[in-house]
């Protein structure tokens, strides 16, 4: 690159600058490089291959078909990190690794798992889901008679209540973005609506909750209540189009748009309408909050606004100076993202992050924002804003709130701190 060419790109990323720390307006950032800049265009043909030798890989035929895709042989491949309970054989969790990951779907096979006691073996043949309890019709669904049913999709998160949860440690943990934030995934969920069930089934005006347990001998039951069933609750059945994998509930679950992980009840044996909730241990202990004054906040469903960056993060190396593109994800159990802001400097300034389309209701939103690194120390940070007007609270707003002794549903903000020399790390301001 030319001095000539170095000193347009500046003036370009000089004249986008919307924030402090360096952030950069993509519109003008981009329409700056397009009249007269030269970043990131290779220096001549020949920096970029010459077309007058043939690639080798037009000497000889490619590959067979395989029967299922599979990932490239070389490169790095995103895995989810593991940690199972050594005492109870099948609990534990398997984190979505973010920082690996663009766009906001999730693939089926890096899908946030959490398992109180394995993945239970299921026979789809003799399967059958009991519906009953205040009903005019119980009755019990096979498998064919679900899929018989009219199917509804919709591209949702799902996010466990013990999301984020070292974010309440005393000391900011040192781990990669989606060791932290990984028990969330996105998916396109296909099934069929609980309402549609119901209405066929006739329901009891006394029913104002639905109690629902799965197959697995960890003896999850949980208790939702009969205005969100009627909502928009669905019976799912597939994700991404494939049918949902064993570990995922196989062969149905329940899909709760917005709610906490715990409601999304696995491998469903039954659904049983009442008058009143069951305060089983999913209800009354796990998932529940500790607050300052020593009460305990039950059934805190909805997940509230939230966003993470994802690159740069802690593991990632900034081995030059220039521009970098900050990526992240938002989301909201209470609607859609209608705003991210990101700042360079800690929280001082801040501008707003691009939102990538189509932003959907209650699904995750990928954001990006350019980034001109000078090489002095910064803090990256991101708020998110959703439709009902809620904003994603500083860590410590959310501490002055929630107290200190809190482990469940964390939904404050995360800062990566960037020093001199590149390096990333999370930090506490």
């Amino acid at each position: 690159m030319t001095r000539r060419a170095k000193n347009k790109d500046s003036a370009s990323a000089a004249q986008s600058v919307v924030a402090g720390g360096g952030l950069l307006s993509r519109r003008k950032f981009i329409a700056g490089t397009a009249v007269g800049g030269s970043m990131f265009l290779p220096m001549s043909m020949a920096a970029a291959g010459s077309f007058e030798n043939q690639p080798d890989s037009w000497l000889s035929a490619g590959g067979e078909f395989t029967n299922y895709g599979v990932p490239p042989e070389t490169g790095e491949h995103p895995i989810r990190w593991i940690s199972n309970h050594p005492a109870v054989p099948g609990e534990g969790v398997a984190w979505t690794p973010h920082h690996q990951l663009h766009g906001s779907i999730t693939p089926n096979g890096l899908h946030f798992e959490r398992h109180h006691n394995g993945v239970p073996e299921i026979n789809a043949d003799q399967w059958e889901l009991a519906i009953h309890g205040l009903l005019e019709r119980p009755t019990a669904l096979s498998l064919e008679d679900l899929h018989r049913l009219p199917m509804h999709s919709e591209t949702l998160f799902i996010e466990c209540g013990g999301n984020s949860n070292a974010m309440w440690r005393e000391r900011p943990v040192q781990t990669a973005a989606g060791y932290i934030h990984g028990l969330l995934s996105c998916a396109e969920w296909t099934g069929v609506r609980l309402s549609d069930v119901l209405d066929m089934l006739g329901i009891d005006p006394r029913a104002t909750w639905i109690i629902a347990d799965g197959l697995d001998s960890s003896g999850v039951t949980v208790s939702i209540p009969m205005e969100k069933a009627l909502y928009d609750v669905l019976i799912g059945l597939y994700q991404n189009g494939e049918p949902v994998r064993p570990s995922q509930g196989f062969p149905a679950r329940l899909v709760v748009p917005g709610w906490e992980g715990i409601t999304h009840v696995k491998w469903l044996r039954s659904l049983m309408l009442v008058d009143k909730p069951l305060m089983s241990k999913y209800d009354s202990v796990s998932y529940t909050d500790l607050m300052p004054d020593g009460t305990f906040k039950r059934f805190s469903f909805e997940m509230e606004v939230k966003s993470f960056i994802t690159q740069p993060s802690p593991g990632v190396e900034l081995n030059e100076k220039g521009i970098y593109e900050i990526r992240g994800l938002a989301w909201s159990g209470a609607g859609s993202i209608t705003r991210v802001q990101v700042s360079a400097d800690g929280g001082a300034s801040w501008a707003d992050a691009e939102l990538q389309q189509p932003v959907l209701q209650k699904s995750l939103t990928r954001f990006r924002i350019p980034w001109n690194w000078s090489g002095a120390s910064a803090e990256l940070v991101s708020r998110a804003i959703d439709s009902q007007g809620n904003v994603q609270p500083q860590r410590q707003e959310l501490l002055s709130s929630k107290g200190s002794s809190a482990y469940y549903h964390y939904n404050g903000t995360t800062v990566w701190s960037v020093d001199e020399q590149g390096s990333v790390r999370h930090v506490y301001l």
